[in-house]
This record gives structure tokens, C-alpha cells and sequence, in this order.
């Protein structure tokens, strides 16, 4: 395949997504309410502990870790049952050269914020600085699709952006905050507030008012 053959192939492929990012939007709505709901249920009551106790962890690390996989791994089900559903409606193979290069740009992100999240909780318990790190690579992860995503996931990506970099910069100056001898509120209250709030807030955007989408011209 010549260079010119492959950018026709590369912008025949992104035009295709463009013109099915709205039935995307549609079908991840509920897949992104049920995490957010999850999420708020899973940060309310450690976060309401920590307040109570001064602090002091309602779980243990891995408890903490356990959780949120947990919510991931539903949310990440209940997804992919929903996106092929409507493959299967539209007649259209699940895995597609549009669903490939769409794990292609969000795969980076997805895996560096897991494993350093991961490693932070599990080698140095810092809980906090791990959601921080997760909240940013999923904002970055679903940036890395702008060129063929719908706006409001473009929007939804910075809102995480610029959520996790205040809330990384309220953590770091907090002094307090870093002598904790347990973080599972701050990092619970950092979860809900982003994958809860933010997610709640995406799926009812979508639910309350769609728009057209733009597509690239022909």
C-alpha cells in the first residue's frame, strides 16, 4: 500500500467513526451512568468514615483496589455487551478496523495509568496519588480519540484532565493530607468525585439533548 493509499484508508476510517460516534455516545451513556452511580456508592461511605474518624481508613489497601477493579471491570462489561448489541443490529462485526484503532489510541493511556496505579497502591499505599494518576490517563485516554470521538467525550476527557491536575496540586500542598495514616477517603472522595460525578453527568447529557455530529466532507 502506498502513502497516499494508506492516508485515503487512515481518513476513510475516521470519517466511519465520526459518522457512528453518535450511536457510540448513545450506547456508552448507560454503561457510563451505571459506573457513575457504582462510583458515588463506592466513595460515600469510606469518605464518610474518614470524616467521622479523623482520617483514619474504613479499608485496607487492597480492599481499596479490589473495589474500583470491581466497578471497572461491570462498567467494562456492560459496555462492550452494549456496543455489541448494536453491531450485531446494525450487521456489522464487533471487532472492526474502527473498533481496532480505537483500542489503538486508547490503550497507551489505559495501561501507564493502570500499572502506575497499581504500583503506587500496592509498593508505597499511596491511595490518593494513585487516583490522581488514574483520573488523569483516563482524561488523556479518552483525548487520544478527539480526531474521531463525539464532543462530549472530548469534553468529558479534559473535564478529567483538569480535575485531576487541581486535585493533584490540592494534595501535594496539603501538608495534612500527607501525614494521614490512611488515605482512603481523599482518594475515595477524588473516585467520586470524577468517575462518580462526572460520569452521572456525561450519561445525562447524552440522555437529555443529543446533537448532530459533524463528519469529515467526502
Amino acid at each position: 500500500m502506498t502513502t497516499t493509499e494508506a492516508a485515503l484508508e487512515n481518513l476513510r476510517i475516521i470519517r466511519s467513526l465520526m459518522e457512528k460516534a453518535h450511536i457510540y455516545r448513545a450506547v456508552s451513556a448507560p454503561a457510563a451512568l451505571a459506573g457513575g452511580v457504582m462510583a458515588l456508592a463506592a466513595s460515600a461511605w469510606p469518605v464518610r468514615h474518614a470524616l467521622v474518624t479523623n482520617g483514619e481508613g474504613l479499608w485496607s489497601d487492597t480492599a481499596f483496589l479490589a473495589v474500583w477493579l470491581g466497578i471497572l471491570l461491570v462498567a467494562s462489561v456492560l459496555n462492550v455487551v452494549l456496543l455489541r448489541q448494536e453491531a450485531a443490529h446494525r450487521g456489522q462485526p464487533f471487532i472492526s478496523k474502527d473498533m481496532r484503532m480505537a483500542v489503538r489510541a486508547l490503550a497507551p493511556p489505559l495501561l501507564v495509568g493502570g500499572c502506575v496505579g497499581m504500583g503506587l497502591i500496592i509498593f508505597l499505599h499511596n491511595l490518593t496519588l494513585a487516583a490522581v494518576i488514574w483520573i488523569l490517563c483516563y482524561g488523556l485516554a479518552l483525548l487520544a480519540t478527539a480526531s474521531f470521538s463525539p464532543r462530549s467525550l472530548t469534553r468529558l476527557g479534559w473535564a478529567f484532565v483538569v480535575a485531576g491536575l487541581l486535585l493533584f496540586f490540592a494534595w501535594a500542598a496539603n501538608t495534612d493530607m500527607l501525614m494521614l495514616s490512611s488515605d482512603v477517603g481523599p482518594a475515595s472522595l477524588a473516585m467520586g468525585l470524577t468517575f462518580g460525578l462526572l460520569h452521572v453527568a456525561y450519561a445525562l447529557g447524552v440522555f437529555l439533548g443529543r446533537k448532530p455530529l459533524e463528519v469529515l466532507p467526502e
